[in-house]
């Protein structure tokens, strides 16, 4: 809800149990009232009338809360918006009017306030979007510089989405995610020290160090207690947030697109510039509840089709189960020689996994061709599979790796008939049909890297990371030429999901931009020319689901707003896993997670040995997915494995749709368990990395639950009162190492 008071120069935006108010002065400032608890439209107008605080003798004047503070202003922070060149009398802004419209979609409301700057000739508009149902504040900016006024181009060197001011506190910690390649989504909480902290993503995108996600609290919330502050970009290019702990006891925190050395944003005459959304929220239920109100948010009115069930895959025919999971070896890890070493020899002369960890290519022998893979099919839809990818052809033939779109027909393999006869095979089992693409890149020696050398992204540093590089998706005529081979894939075959696969990352931390020689086009524009490109290929395929899969990075609400799940790291390792798991949560809900039972040891970075039982309940936390190699799989594995598949299917609905709530954190090697809570029906998730001298592992007091009704044990039958699990608990049984159960409780 919006509304309007003050003579119509303030505004209330307000969900369920915030509220969010700002105030235009006579001056044209636009300044912050209120973010915090909901309060009402004559409370805000109270707050309008506050005269400012005086200036202290000898001292620095106050800073003013600038709702969007721009170059030029008297604000001892920096502006969210600058531009070059600068006109000699500063800006000169304006307010000219204001509007309140519905979303197309009619979810809401959005609120616009237009401003002008006539020494620039520069529109700004400011844009405000509340959701029904829900507490997050959306915001994001559009800069035009009008046509018709003297001079040439403007160049923004900062265009920020939002500025976002919080209260006076007494003190301030900052929680952040944060990680590297195979360890990605790291929590971490910290005392927020006075002065000027910054937080980014300076590679083409946005994922593995930093994640475009802070929270900040007065340092004495708990996981359900304490007022949160809470904000995420939705950007997968590079990015930057600055937080500012101010002498007064204030923070602010402007954030964008950008940084890491970005270009700044060239805009002709009569051109526009709108920024990623940067959403906002604040609760008093702690950190878990901030969780369940973004992932409520992200559900309704974020994710494509989050009303359908997640399917449990089997990438069986994907590459990436070479590696233990959907998605390939970042460029520089662990991992990466191993790829490369398989994509350079023949196929039917590759071993069965370059690294001897039990994950293999599945086009390295010919039983592995169309023919193999319909048995790998087979027993996938034998164990329960109900979605089964396959890689887009073998090496020479797949979209665009190491060949490229349009050096060989991309539905080619060792059938002449393509892909059709494996995807009919796999729809007559019952399966949904899905292709692993990389349609981003190309081999340096690829016929379309010879004939369109002009397509490619030359990094500032040198080469491309392990022979590939990058393609200029800031190119119309690049998108053109993907969105028809794509498009000629998909046709070649009923195909229902794509697992679009990022096999070369842009630079990382080297401070210099990848350009292109066609576009001079810096991370950001190709930014925009990704999402643009997968709009179209759904557009012009409906029904179409998506899985974005670029070793952890991407995760991020823009990507999620055209993706059905997320690949959230290259590590597989169980319990590695659960602190990655732990992480993503904190923003993102499971039905989004991708998550991959892979053979033990588990590839990648630790080898660590572990039951099935332990990688399936840790994969149970998300959208299952197996990676393991089924040829490999004896009958008594296969058919555990399938018990494990129906018990997941079983309690999906309360995982994937249900609240969440992290019952014991991972990290301290004892304990850790998660709750989903649906209705009245509640499934618990419950890990046990080790048990020190024969220590009794607790219970876990479940939350969530209506404590004067029983709740039956699914499985077991047992009965037990919802208090008696609130206060004493559930007792798991759990001992050992590496122990792991699932409770499915149902209320009576």
């Amino acid at each position: 809800m919006i509304e309007t008071g003050g003579s119509g120069r303030l505004w209330l935006l307000s969900g369920p149990g915030s509220s969010y108010a700002l105030h235009l002065t006579e001056r044209d400032e636009l300044l912050h009232l209120h973010w915090g608890r909901r309060i009402g439209l004559g409370d805000a107008e109270a707050l309008a009338a506050e005269p400012p605080c005086a200036q202290r003798p000898f001292g620095p004047a106050p800073a003013p809360r600038a709702e969007f503070p721009v170059g030029g202003a008297p604000e001892p922070l920096p502006a969210a918006l600058t531009v070059r060149p600068r006109h000699p009398g500063g800006a000169e802004w304006c307010f000219e009017e204001y509007e309140i419209a519905a979303p197309a979609d009619g979810s809401g409301q959005e609120l616009r306030l237009h401003f002008h700057d006539s020494h620039h000739h520069l529109d700004l508009t400011l844009h405000y979007r509340m959701r029904r149902g829900s507490d997050v504040v959306e915001r994001w900016t559009t800069a035009t510089h009008v046509a018709g006024g003297p001079g040439g181009r403007l160049e923004l060197l900062r265009a920020d989405a939002a500025c976002w001011t919080l209260p006076y506190r007494d003190d301030w910690r900052m929680s952040r995610l944060h990680g590297r390649w195979g360890a990605e989504s790291q929590l971490a909480r910290s005392p927020l020290p006075p002065g000027d902290q910054l937080l980014g993503g300076g590679s083409g995108s946005a994922g593995q160090r930093h994640l475009p996600w802070f929270a900040l609290d007065a340092g004495d919330a708990g996981e359900e207690h304490g007022e949160v502050w809470t904000a995420a970009l939705a950007w997968s290019g590079p990015w930057r947030i600055a937080l500012s702990r101010l002498p007064d006891g204030l923070v602010r925190a402007t954030g964008g697109a950008g940084g890491g050395g970005a270009a700044p944003v060239e805009l002709e005459p009569g051109a526009s510039c709108t920024s990623p959304v940067f959403a906002g929220l604040w609760t008093d239920g702690g950190f878990g509840a901030a969780s369940r109100a973004w992932h409520a948010h992200q559900l309704d009115h974020v994710v494509p089709g989050a009303w359908r069930l997640r399917p449990v895959a089997c990438y069986g025919g994907a590459r990436g189960t070479r590696g233990g999971g959907t998605d390939r070896g970042t460029p520089g890890g662990p991992g990466e020689d191993a790829v490369d070493a398989v994509d350079a020899v023949d196929p039917v002369d590759a071993a069965d996994g370059a690294d001897g960890e039990g994950a293999y290519d599945p086009y390295d022998s010919p039983r592995r061709g169309v023919l193999g893979q319909a048995e790998l099919a087979r027993r996938a839809a034998g164990m329960g599979v109900e979605l089964y990818v396959v890689d887009d052809g073998p090496p020479g033939a797949r979209l665009c790796d190491r060949a490229a779109p349009g050096d060989a027909d991309p539905a080619a393999g060792d059938s002449p008939d393509g892909l059709k006869p494996l995807s009919d095979e796999v729809h007559a089992l019952g399966m949904r049909f899905g292709v692993r693409i990389a349609p981003e890149t190309v081999s340096p020696d690829a016929d379309l890297a010879r004939v369109r050398p002009e397509w490619l992204v030359r990094p500032a540093g040198g080469d491309g990371q392990g022979g590939r590089l990058l393609l200029d998706l800031a190119r119309a005529d690049v998108r053109d030429h993907l969105a028809a081979a794509i498009g000629a894939l998909l046709h070649s075959a009923p195909v229902d999901h794509l697992v679009w696969d990022l096999d070369r990352h842009p630079a990382d931390g080297d401070g210099e931009e990848e350009r292109s020689p066609g576009t001079g086009a810096g991370p950001g524009a190709r930014t925009a020319g990704l999402y643009a490109l997968i709009d179209r290929v759904r557009a012009e395929h409906p029904g179409l689901t998506v899985e974005s899969c670029a070793s952890g990075t991407r995760v991020d609400l823009g990507m999620l707003a055209r993706t059905d799940r997320l690949g959230t790291s290259d590590n597989t390792d169980p319990l590695d896993r659960l602190a990655v798991q732990h992480g993503f949560g904190q923003l993102h809900p499971a039905r989004v997670m991708a998550t991959l039972v892979t053979g033990g040891p588990a590839p990648g970075l630790n080898h660590r040995r572990s039951s099935l039982r332990f990688r399936f309940v840790s994969a149970m936390a998300g959208a299952l997915g197996i990676g393991a190699d089924l040829l490999e799989l004896g009958p008594e594995e296969r058919a555990e494995a399938a018990s494990w598949i129906a018990l997941y299917q079983q309690v999906r609905p309360v995982v994937q749709f249900g609240e969440l709530y992290r019952l014991r954190p991972p990290g301290s090697g004892g304990l850790t368990a998660v709750q989903y809570v649906r209705g009245p029906e509640t499934a618990v998730l419950a890990w046990l990395p080790a048990q020190g001298f024969g220590a009794p592992v607790p219970p876990l007091r479940l939350r969530g639950l209506d404590r004067d009704a029983c709740y039956r044990d699914v499985t077991t039958g047992v009965v037990q009162r919802g208090a008696v699990l609130a206060e004493r608990g559930l007792r798991t049984t759990l001992s050992g190492d590496l122990d792991a159960a699932v409770f499915h409780l149902r209320r009576v």
